[in-house]
């Protein structure tokens, strides 16, 4: 346990801060799925580029994102909507019976004059079939609205692409975790039975009276404290199999086995200006940003432009009488309007004060994330370049620890030295596998952020780990 917090620590301590950044973000908005099928009794093998596969079907993180861009969509085609003509059918058939002395039609009429006006109308039937039309004509407000509900449909669209290039990044992450905890099982495993060996050496040894007591006891206590890291790692593993599982939406209860990806392919050296150029032009939300700022600036203008006057045309064509087929006549109205503001109590302005910040607002995240993206592709590459350095020395330091143990091992079975030189060099081999598999596993994990930090994640991962054994 002390191990493993020691080797937390030494993470928190050296990974870069947008790797905890990044985490972070996963951890809260991609860590969640929708499982799909039914588990099946006998294991499936995942690889990586299975996993990614699996992930972006049925990640909740990429769903929701989805949906959010099915939203924007309805947006723009409601502001389309402002834009074209309106048109409505009506058929009508009345029956209406009128007082006029109702309508102010109050006349009396002298009997002398032969005539009289009726109070009364009698009942009557009136049909009518119409079509009713409203065109707008010009209006620069709601030119504008579509513009910008046009750009946020494409920072939509790029939002499900960013979107998946964090499932792509949170698949990876959560594998690689599950390699390095198999490497360190089997390590462990390893060391066990070092530690068994010297175990019944010095027990051996002891038996024939030429060891004391405590080597038997000190290589009981290295064995024990082995076998207890054995537990935790094991346990580590499986829980992170467990987080996979739950980002790419296997079926609950299904077990599997993973295939590790290549560790020792180097990758090529990226220029700094190159990389920059690449994420640049390719990041999702880089992309998304710069088009919320269009989609502001559409807003902005809209906003000043209900001061604007407005254009439409409007009216009906039909046919109205007694009897539509026989009794009847054709009629139509043709209208056109010229709308313009006279005194809105202020209205219009706070829309403009209130478009206009947020067009700030878009602008400052848009610049912050230029500066982001910079400071993710330099830490990504320092790092591939560290890690790569670190994985070449920690392999020659396995070796080294090794034929110190060896050479520990052989003085302690001469009867030269005591146990307490084994334990240590035994310690020596643990640290340097440990360091060994924490370098592998940095070095996995730079290929993944430079892939993501470029804007191509899903591409790239799937290149970085294209070779892979079989599981």
């Amino acid at each position: 346990m002390l191990k493993t917090m020691k080797r937390l620590r030494q993470f928190l301590l050296t990974a870069p801060l947008f790797v905890l950044s990044a985490t972070a973000q996963q951890m809260s908005d991609y860590q969640g799925s929708v499982p799909q099928g039914t588990a099946t009794e006998a294991p499936i093998a995942i690889s990586m580029g299975e996993a990614i596969d699996r992930g972006l079907k049925a990640n909740l993180g990429l769903l929701s994102s989805q949906q959010a861009s099915e939203e924007v969509r309805a947006q723009r085609l409601r502001a389309l909507a402002g834009l074209l003509p309106k048109i409505n059918g009506q058929l009508s058939m009345q029956e209406q019976q009128l007082n006029l002395q109702a309508l102010g039609f109050n006349i009396s009429i002298p009997p002398s004059a032969g005539f009289s006006i009726p109070k009364i109308v009698p009942p009557y039937s009136y049909q009518g079939a119409l079509a009713n039309v409203n065109i707008p004509l010009f209006d620069y407000s709601a030119i504008s609205n579509f513009r910008s509900s046009r750009e946020q449909l494409k920072a939509s669209a790029l939002a499900v692409k960013n979107a998946r290039d964090l499932v792509v990044q949170a698949v990876g992450n959560a594998y690689l975790q599950i390699i390095a905890e198999d490497a360190r099982i089997t390590a462990t495993q390893a060391e066990i039975k070092a530690d068994q060996a010297v175990l019944d050496n010095a027990s051996r040894r002891h038996d024939a009276g030429t060891a004391i007591g405590i080597d038997v006891l000190r290589s009981q206590v290295e064995l024990k404290q082995r076998q207890q890291q054995l537990v935790a790692v094991q346990n580590q593993f499986e829980k992170d199999k467990l987080t996979l599982a739950r980002i790419i939406g296997l079926a609950v209860g299904q077990q599997f086995t993973v295939a590790d990806p290549s560790v020792s392919i180097p990758l090529e050296a990226v220029n700094l200006k190159d990389a920059l150029d690449k994420a640049y032009s390719h990041r999702p939300d880089y992309l998304a940003a710069k088009a919320k700022v269009a989609a502001a600036q559409f807003t902005l203008q809209s906003a000043k432009a209900e001061r604007y006057p407005t254009l439409t045309a409007s009216g009906y064509y039909g046919d109205e009488g007694l009897r539509l087929l026989n009794n009847s006549h054709g009629v139509f109205i043709a209208t056109g309007t010229i709308g313009f503001n006279i005194f809105d109590g202020g209205r219009i302005k706070a829309d403009i004060l209130q478009d206009d910040a947020e067009l700030r607002n878009r602008r400052n995240e848009y610049d912050n994330l230029r500066g982001q993206i910079d400071f993710e592709v330099r830490s990504a590459l320092l790092d591939l370049n560290s890690s790569q350095q670190q994985v070449d020395v920690a392999q020659s330091n396995v070796q080294l620890a090794q034929q110190s143990l060896q050479q520990s091992q052989d003085r302690f079975s001469a009867g030269v030295t005591n146990t307490v030189e084994v334990v240590q060099a035994q310690q020596a081999v643990a640290d340097a596998n440990e360091n060994l598999i924490s370098a592998q596993y940095q070095y996995n994990l730079a290929k993944v952020e430079l892939a993501r930090s470029l804007g191509l994640a899903e591409e790239g991962i799937r290149g970085y780990f294209a070779k892979q054994t079989k599981p």
